[in-house]
């Protein structure tokens, strides 16, 4: 058996990450007599999840202790590890950050880490993750706080500059970006390699390999994707060609930080589909949960998510390589500004979790992600002072929004639906 910890997870009832968390644990053996604390706001969600994850530790013999609770500081009380996938009521704010920007003209793909959306994105949840991080100051000092919420990169940012909770978030999308590549390419997901560095959602993949030969598969890329399919991720195909680089993982997410991302789209996310799977997903763990439905086998297999990874490479000190992380830059990519929250390969051991640089990135993919920086600084200095004044600031620096009325018509509107969770945080 190796250490042992306590893990919080806060947002545990979250449909998406919740899910992925707990296979993670349950098919992980080197947590075996840690501690698992979920954490939610409803009483009765909480108790479906936290049954479920008890059956999960049975079935799978993962010999964890299984506690719940709605109170987070209890929660936290002497957790080596925090883990937030928490979101203030996701869907019904997120479709208006999509739709009252373009109801004032403004073109744009999602809403949600980028563009206007995303500053009230950020006006609304840094206050929250500020509390998670006040408590954890007086109940965890020493913790790592695990972020898998959006909007991950002014989480990061904020908390690097305004807390001393060591902090990193955690995405995906460099699969994505690597699925994406692999497809153009004509080969397996598992058999090409990526490395990437940037800010989150728009890495530049610096490098792209074969995963047994070693072999530098960019040549080969660039040639396919002269003549594959035009209709396949048409604006991540123009950046390549205009920055000779694959950038973001994928059309609707790094369309989100530019003026002409609406080019390859703009019908916004899919809450419809979002909605029902989360619907249809509740209902099969009531049923696995009442025993009418037997458990999905891949219930407890790994998700491919990379928080349990970096929880027991620190708690076992396992130098364990990790794909891609969120951390405050501090020089790590040299051409970006040092107090950004950029995204990079990490190793995790016992002494904490260490960026490692790739080197500047290409001079063209460095000032188009400068200018994606400033505007995260500035909506984070909105959201920690609860500062109208930078609000709007915020708005007229961001490329997406083409039209200074609009940006005060989008802030009166979006301030007053946001207000009940604005405040500073400072």
């Amino acid at each position: 058996m190796g250490n042992t910890a306590k893990i919080a997870f806060i947002g545990a009832t979250s449909m998406s990450f919740g899910m992925s968390m707990l296979r993670d644990v349950m098919s992980s053996r080197e947590l075996a007599g840690s501690t698992l604390t979920l954490v939610g706001r409803h009483a009765d969600a909480l108790a479906r999840v936290a049954e479920l994850a008890r059956l999960m530790n049975a079935r799978s013999g993962a010999g964890l202790t299984i506690e719940a609770t709605t109170d987070r500081r209890a929660a936290l009380d002497g957790a080596s590890f925090v883990v937030n996938a928490s979101a203030i009521d996701r869907n019904r704010l997120w479709k208006h950050d999509f739709e009252i920007p373009r109801k004032h003209g403004i073109r744009h793909t999602l809403g949600e880490n980028g563009g206007p959306g995303a500053l009230f994105f950020t006006l609304r949840t840094l206050p929250l993750v500020f509390d998670i991080a006040r408590d954890m100051e007086e109940k965890c000092p020493g913790a790592l706080l695990i972020n898998f919420s959006n909007p991950e990169s002014r989480i990061v940012l904020a908390l690097g500059k305004y807390s001393p909770i060591k902090s990193i978030g955690l995405c995906h999308g460099v699969f994505m970006a690597r699925d994406h590549i692999a497809h153009i390419v004509g080969l397996p997901n598992e058999q090409v390699e990526v490395l990437a560095a940037g800010i989150n959602h728009a890495q530049c993949i610096m490098q792209v390999r074969h995963r047994d030969s070693g072999e530098d598969l960019y040549p080969r890329f660039r040639r396919k994707e002269r003549e594959f399919d035009p209709t396949y991720q048409p604006l991540s195909r123009r950046l390549v060609r205009a920055f000779d680089h694959w950038i973001g993982c994928g059309d609707s997410h790094v369309g989100e930080f530019l003026p002409y991302g609406w080019e390859a789209g703009e019908a916004g996310y899919d809450f419809k589909w979002d909605e029902d799977n989360r619907a249809a997903l509740a209902k099969l763990i009531d049923d696995v949960v009442a025993s009418r439905k037997p458990m999905p086998e891949d219930w407890l297999t790994t998700s491919g998510e990379r928080g349990v990874a970096i929880i027991t490479a620190i708690l076992n000190n396992r130098h364990r390589f990790i794909e891609s992380a969120i951390v405050p830059n501090g020089g790590v990519i040299p051409n970006l500004p040092n107090d950004a929250a950029v995204e990079v390969p990490v190793m995790a051991d016992a002494a904490g979790v260490h960026p490692i640089s790739l080197g500047p990135l290409p001079q063209g993919v460095s000032k188009l992600l400068r200018i994606q920086a400033a505007v995260q600084e500035m909506a984070v200095e909105a959201a920690v002072r609860a500062s109208r004044e930078i609000a709007l600031q915020a708005l007229m620096i961001d490329p997406v929004v083409n039209s200074a009325a609009a940006a005060v018509a989008i802030l009166d509107e979006l301030w007053e639906i946001n207000r009940p969770y604005i405040r500073a945080c400072l």
